[in-house]
């Protein structure tokens, strides 16, 4: 396994192609958008640019490691001699079926499929390619060059021998790969994201406020953000997406998403990415300022 295609170049898509390419291998970084593509070029530079001024790479690693990227816009160039294709795409349903639909048309027969995806089902995704068998889930954390969890999520039809690849795979980029099996939400997101929710929830039923939900997980359970800050970091779209594949896939009322969290989807307050969520972002991200809708009168 040497050459590696990376879909999507957002934070995720950009992260994995970071850290392929800084352990040796090569990597087509595909989007369809060019001007995407040139701003994630410049984020692994300023991140290689950060470890060597920390002192944890030489120039000669960041040279290298840009090196091994080149980027495309057409999926079919960029894939078509892939060993591994890492889908980091949009987590949309229907965007993710349609490129494993082209992926099986597009790739050799023998390169394995993983998807990025925090919530959506292998199986699922699997099923719309002729090789459910080389179909995986390859779950990084964000920021993905500094987060060392890595969740491999078998589908239903997934071989031993591919999930043993990507097994060994993820550990040569430095990551501890962790195996679980393909249920909603997997482990990560079945744990975390009813968690924030119940936060939510806390919020709306007026039990505290933001900081205070925030400060009694921070300093009572020893997390390093609390759960509303957490979300907007997530983005509030995202927590909602997920929590609505988990609604759906279990059929268990405790996993419906809190109205709060709905409503504020739907008025545009997503977190970080739109400005303003449970806290205000507008200023940066350094300063916990609560949002003026939480704040106390």
């Amino acid at each position: 396994m040497e050459n590696i295609s990376v879909i999507g170049s957002g934070t995720m898509g950009n992260g994995i192609a970071h850290v392929f390419a800084q352990s040796g291998f090569k990597v087509n970084l595909v989007d369809i958008s060019q001007e995407a593509l040139n701003r994630a070029l410049k984020t692994i530079e300023k991140n290689l640019d950060r470890m060597l001024a920390k002192e944890k790479i030489d120039e000669a690693t960041k040279n290298a490691t840009l090196s091994n990227i080149t980027t495309y816009t057409d999926l079919k160039s960029g894939v078509a001699q892939a060993d591994l294709v890492v889908e980091a795409a949009t987590e949309n349903v229907n965007i993710k079926l349609k490129i494993f639909e082209d992926l099986e048309s597009f790739t050799k027969p023998e390169c394995i499929l993983a998807s990025n995806t925090s919530s959506i089902p292998i199986t699922k995704i699997g099923s719309v390619t002729k090789r459910a068998d080389k179909v995986i889930g390859m779950h990084f954390m964000n920021p993905v060059p500094v987060m060392k969890l890595v969740e491999v999520i078998r589908g239903y039809a997934t071989s031993d021998a591919v999930t043993q690849q990507i097994m060994e795979a993820s550990k040569k980029l430095g990551k501890v790969p962790v195996e679980v099996n393909d249920y909603p939400g997997f482990i990560s997101n079945r744990i975390l994201m009813p968690m924030i929710n119940e936060a939510i929830i806390s919020l709306f039923e007026g039990v505290a406020g933001v900081e205070e939900i925030d400060t009694v997980m921070k300093l009572g359970m020893a997390h390093p953000m609390g759960p509303l800050q957490l979300a907007d970091f997530i983005g509030l779209d995202v927590c909602l997406s997920i929590m609505n594949v988990l609604y759906e896939g279990f059929g268990n009322p405790k996993y419906a998403p809190c109205p709060l969290l709905v409503n504020m989807v739907t008025a545009g307050y997503l977190g970080v990415k739109s400005g303003e969520g449970f806290y205000d972002w507008s200023h940066g991200t350094k300063d916990l300022v609560v949002s003026g809708q939480f704040s106390k009168k």
